[in-house]
């Protein structure tokens, strides 16, 4: 099987069975961005098109999805699962109050499953791909776990949630690097390349402000051929990038900024699909436990959800 499935580059089959359903994972390095929030109403908005949805929260340690989506703290979660209190994936499945868009819960005070076992992640991923949707979202929680990472990897769309300011720019960044060199040594199993990258590491170290371009075209200069293969596998991560909480035309512009720079760092193309005004309407739907999209239709954030969504989809 070919790795690049998706715009990840990995694809579902990497890490599991491949299937119709597109996945799209919701992360980024920073806590506290809005990456629930932003799950849950982009999965409203394709339920809300017909789509068959179901979010999954996945966010191990802090799992709040529920509450984005107006419901209360479902009986069984993903560490009922792990733990073999339940047998049946499909068990963990939740309606919401939305036509067609269902959720599986996150776990809920167990201690250790924020580090899953790496047959557990696999477990999860192919089950996943076994429900009957066709849209599975992922909320994955904070930082650079390889389970964040592997789960962010393993979706068709990978989508990164920032805010406009330093810290959450810098963790944004911090985690496509590290999405980029776990795809990397990945990549090294599959192209039988970790001789070429290891000798290109090595002449890295002579240029310490050398970029992962320029690795690249290093592994180029030594093997033509397969380092044109690793640079149009490494093309194939296109994440996708939201801004929350803009303010300004400075901070939307910011989105632009990130765009260029993974480009010229990393040879990657970002897509920018948009971004969510700073709007007290959000943090009052939380308050009342109810989603925001339901609860402020009216909303300017609305407009910009819908205009995200056409924009995941390819839709003009």
């Amino acid at each position: 099987m070919a790795i690049g499935q998706g715009d990840t580059g990995m694809g579902a089959g990497f890490l599991g069975p491949q299937s119709n359903k597109k996945i799209w994972a919701i992360g980024g390095g920073k806590g506290g961005v809005g990456k629930s929030l932003v799950t849950a109403n982009i999965s409203i908005c394709l339920a809300l098109m017909g789509y068959k949805v179901v979010a999954v929260d996945l966010d191990l340690g802090g799992a709040n999805l529920h509450t984005c989506l107006g419901l209360p703290i479902p009986e069984l979660t993903l560490s009922d699962y792990v733990s073999k209190k339940v047998t049946r994936f499909e068990d963990l499945l939740v309606k919401t109050p939305i036509p067609n868009l269902m959720i599986v819960s996150g776990a809920q005070d167990e201690i250790g499953i924020a580090n899953l076992k790496h047959m557990h992640k696999n477990k999860i991923i192919s089950k996943l791909h076994s429900i009957d949707a066709d849209f599975i979202l992922f909320d994955l929680g904070a930082g650079t776990s390889f389970n964040t990472v592997d789960f962010f990897i393993t979706a068709d769309k990978g989508i990164l949630v920032s805010l406009p300011e330093p810290t959450s720019i810098e963790n944004t960044y911090r985690f496509i690097k590290t999405v980029y060199y776990r795809r990397l040594k990945m990549l090294e199993g599959f192209l039988d390349i970790e001789p070429l990258i290891n000798q290109a590491m090595n002449a890295k170290l002579s240029s310490p402000n050398s970029s992962p371009t320029d690795m690249v075209k290093k592994i180029i200069e030594i093997n033509p051929q397969m380092g044109m293969r690793l640079r149009q596998e490494i093309a194939r991560f296109q994440p996708s990038l939201i801004l929350n909480q803009v303010r300004s035309q400075a901070d939307i512009d910011i989105g632009f900024s990130i765009q260029s720079v993974c480009r010229r760092y990393f040879g990657i193309e970002m897509d920018y699909v948009g971004y969510l005004d700073h709007d007290a309407t959000v943090w009052q739907s939380v308050k009342k436990r109810k989603p925001l999209l339901m609860e402020f239709p009216n909303s300017k954030l609305v407009h910009h959800f819908d205009r995200i969504v056409h924009r995941l989809l390819g839709v003009a």
